[in-house]
């Protein structure tokens, strides 16, 4: 719609990224993502498919008409072309679009397309400059019989160990926290590789996988281990080196609360007219809060008791002591339009336009666009075909 392009500053101004052309051999969510993130900076992504489609079509309920929303989520501004690899003629064209790429992307199984000529070892060959991102489970290294799935790697990173209550099963988190991870990675990786080739003229192989992704991202809880010789372990919604810094419960559910410092659990004593406990030798410094939280806990407990969640969000944010409510997704969406941060743009325009959920990163001079809906299967299939058979001008 014409207000949100004016509301992301698009005025069409080219992107940061206008003049690269992306091809996406990839399908599920962690390349996808990472292809998506490009293309709103303003990246030529041509997705390839097989003759099925990307796997996350009929990944549904739920759905917007009949289109996964799941689909939906991680597709916008490409175009669609179905190549069947197995066929020799397809595959001479998936060769044509990797000589031709700035950036090729792909997240299949190890070496799954040297067979097509598709690997980096030839599509390098055909393309020096070439930025050749693999995206794995577990690294080019491994056995390749192993299949790579976002839950396999919550547990085998130990992610799952520590989601949960201590003395409950372990879960996984609600997202595929590790595929959305990755793919921001291969990005990072893809965008570094071009800055590389800029100052050097050469391309190079980036390769990222979903367990190293994972234990990165597990930040403190992995240095616990590899720095501190720790193993951590479930504590629910409590953190291992922060109290309060949990739920906890008020007259009509439960809040978020923080006291990240002394200086804001003072503040929150305050709110809470518990002028005595920043002085207790038990709470006064974060290590003795932590220390013991089993005995500051009921205090805090029973003085929250007297307020309702929204009556106390407001007084603590007042007196500037981090809390939240627990909202639903519908609510998380309304808090960022309430707040200025305009959640949601229109992909593409007129009556295809789909709804989505805009680009992460504001630039003051660049900023991301919205210029196609995720494609239907095989939709630029034609144009696609016949600009990759038409000879290219020499040079």
């Amino acid at each position: 719609m014409a207000d949100e392009a004016s509301r992301s500053g698009d005025g069409g101004a080219r992107g940061p990224l206008d003049g690269l052309l992306v091809a996406d051999f990839s399908r599920i969510l962690a390349g996808p993502y990472a292809t998506m993130l490009l293309a709103d900076l303003g990246a030529d992504v041509i997705k390839v498919e097989g003759p099925k489609g990307d796997d996350t079509r009929t990944w549904l309920p739920p759905v917007r008409g009949d289109v996964s929303t799941y689909y939906l989520a991680v597709n916008r501004n490409k175009r669609s072309l179905v190549l069947d690899l197995k066929d020799d003629t397809d595959a001479a064209l998936a060769r044509e679009l990797a000589a031709r790429a700035d950036v090729v992307i792909e997240n299949f199984k190890p070496g799954g397309l040297d067979r097509y000529g598709l690997g980096h070892d030839a599509v390098r060959s055909a393309n020096p400059r070439v930025i050749y991102a693999s995206i794995s489970a577990f690294g080019s290294q491994a056995d390749p019989s192993l299949p790579g799935y976002d839950l396999m790697v919550q547990a085998i990173s130990g992610l799952m160990s520590l989601t949960g209550d201590p003395d409950g099963p372990p879960y996984r988190a609600g997202i595929s926290v590790f595929d959305v991870m990755t793919g921001m990675h291969a990005s990072i990786g893809i965008l570094a590789a071009l800055h590389h080739r800029d100052r050097t003229g050469e391309g190079q192989h980036v390769e990222v996988d979903l367990l190293s992704s994972a234990l990165s991202g597990l930040v403190n809880h992995s240095s616990a281990h590899v720095a501190g010789g720790e193993v951590p372990h479930r504590m629910g919604n409590a953190h291992p080196s922060l109290f309060p810094y949990e739920p906890l419960p008020v007259a009509d559910g439960e809040l978020i609360v923080i006291a990240g410092n002394d200086g804001q659990f003072a503040k929150l004593c305050d709110v809470l007219g518990l002028p005595d406990l920043p002085a207790d030798p038990r709470f006064a410094r974060n290590q003795d809060r932590t220390a013991h939280r089993d005995q500051l806990r009921p205090l805090l407990v029973e003085a929250l008791a007297g307020h309702t969640r929204n009556d106390l969000f407001h007084k603590l944010l007042a007196a500037g002591v981090p809390c939240a409510p627990i909202n639903s997704i519908a609510e998380g969406v309304a808090f960022a339009e309430e707040i200025g941060l305009h959640p949601v743009v229109q992909a593409g325009e007129g009556p295809a336009a789909v709804p989505t959920v805009r680009h992460p990163i504001t630039f003051s001079a660049t900023p991301p666009r919205y210029r196609l809906p995720p494609p239907g299967l095989n939709a630029d299939g034609a144009e696609l075909r016949a600009w990759l058979t038409d000879p290219r001008p020499p040079g």
